[in-house]
């Protein structure tokens, strides 16, 4: 007697599906999405001289650097605080910012050999390099942690906030990390814009400087660079309110935050249909 063999269900997935069927594939390939991240750490430490080390040295020589340019050299104002403070406060979001894009704009084109085999969900790619930037924020949430010992400047319940203004970093992080992943595809001359605009944003950003020495008829003009809201809750969550929210440009900063990655998803699934031609 022949027994018929039981046919078992398939999984299909494919480019260009509706969007609720798009995250069904990437929650169906989260180990995929876990296994770049480790990946990702793996690679990033394992052939250093001094490994986890840099990701302490290189904010408080930074840290060091804008003390000394700001604070000593133009002395300008601190809001009562110590220099070090101000500035360290600014660089946790900063220094995530920029270290996770870097990753994630250059992230499609590494990966170009995992690309061509086989079809997943490609935005697992990006989010992933940007997930990896986490370890660094860490690190360096522990030395501001000493460092607030160190001034006897320990935050108030305002601390309690600090995970809100995190998601709006990941906003515009997220939204310029698939912009600029999906473009560095199609335009590889990106890969040398994308330091230039990162350095550029450092020296327009409140990082080594208070945003209150921004005219207030152009504070709201100032917001338009998402990081001004984010480096300035960070700095009112830790430093026991020394430093007052300009609410207007935190709701203004929200909003066009929240744009930037609507943009930025519909930009990438569109590039996305096409991107083993292109790569």
């Amino acid at each position: 007697m022949i027994r018929e063999k039981a046919i078992q269900p398939e999984l299909l997935i494919e480019p260009n599906r509706p969007v609720l069927h798009y995250w069904r594939d990437v929650w169906s390939y989260r180990e995929l999405f876990w296994f770049l991240v480790w990946r990702d750490i793996l690679v990033r430490y394992k052939q250093t001289v001094i490994g986890v080390a840099w990701s302490v040295i290189r904010p408080l020589v930074t840290m060091i650097v804008f003390t000394v340019v700001f604070g000593i050299l133009a002395k300008l104002p601190s809001s009562g605080l110590p220099y070090p403070l101000l500035v360290f406060a600014a660089m946790l979001p900063w220094n995530f910012f920029s270290n996770a894009l870097s990753e994630s704009s250059g992230s499609l084109v590494g990966n170009a050999n995992l690309l061509t085999k086989v079809y997943f969900p490609r935005i697992i790619i990006p989010v992933s390099s940007i997930i990896v930037g986490v370890i660094d924020f860490a690190i360096s949430l522990v030395i501001m942690a000493g460092i607030l010992i160190w001034y006897g400047y320990l935050p108030d319940w305002r601390v309690v906030t600090l995970p809100l203004f995190l998601v709006l970093v990941f906003l515009p992080l997220a939204g310029f990390g698939l912009w600029f992943a999906a473009l560095n595809v199609k335009y590889r001359d990106f890969k040398y814009i994308i330091p230039f605009l990162l350095q550029f944003g450092l020296y327009v950003s409140p990082v080594g400087f208070a945003s209150t020495i921004v005219p207030e008829k152009w504070r709201l003009l100032y917001a338009l660079n998402p990081m001004v809201a984010v480096i300035d809750g960070f700095r009112w969550a830790l430093l026991r309110g020394s430093v007052e929210l300009y609410w207007p440009g935190v709701l203004l900063s929200t909003l066009l935050s929240l744009l930037l990655l609507l943009t930025g998803f519909g930009f990438f699934r569109k590039t996305e249909r096409v991107l083993t031609d292109v790569i």
